[in-house]
């Protein structure tokens, strides 16, 4: 095993992956593809809602579909978030974030289906008997 590392391949690196030697240049470039990507993935979507592209039902399929591709484009290119050793505090992070907001939405929707299940009855008894 040699003491030096091997020289880092510049094709061996995912799209969004910060390069050691990286330039202006390229880090701008890496940033430019990133939008281009976003707007483009706006674009369709917005094309997609308003066109008979897709099956009337099918649309909320396709825009979720879409806003995944989107949230995978600012994960890579704009969060750097990668494979790579590197970054695994950031992947944790967000796993951790990700956690917190299911946990949230799903602490609210239960709260909120069981006060709706536990005060409508009452409530409509209630007009009931003030309509009649």
């Amino acid at each position: 095993m040699s003491p030096h590392p091997a020289p880092l391949d510049q094709h061996d690196l995912a799209p969004g992956d910060e390069q050691i030697s990286e330039t202006i240049a390229s880090g701008v470039r890496g940033y430019l593809v990133g939008f281009i990507l976003a707007v483009l993935l706006t674009a369709i979507s917005f094309y997609v809602a308003k066109s008979d592209l897709l099956w009337g039902p099918g649309i909320a399929m396709g825009l979720v579909v879409l806003a995944i591709a989107q949230m995978g484009v600012h994960l890579v290119f704009f969060l750097h978030i990668t494979t790579s050793p590197d970054s695994t505090n950031n992947v944790l992070a967000l796993a951790f974030g990700v956690l917190i907001v299911f946990l949230v939405l799903a602490g609210s929707l239960w709260i909120m289906a069981n006060l709706a299940h536990n005060v409508m009855p009452d409530q409509m008894q209630q007009m009931m008997n003030m309509q009649g």
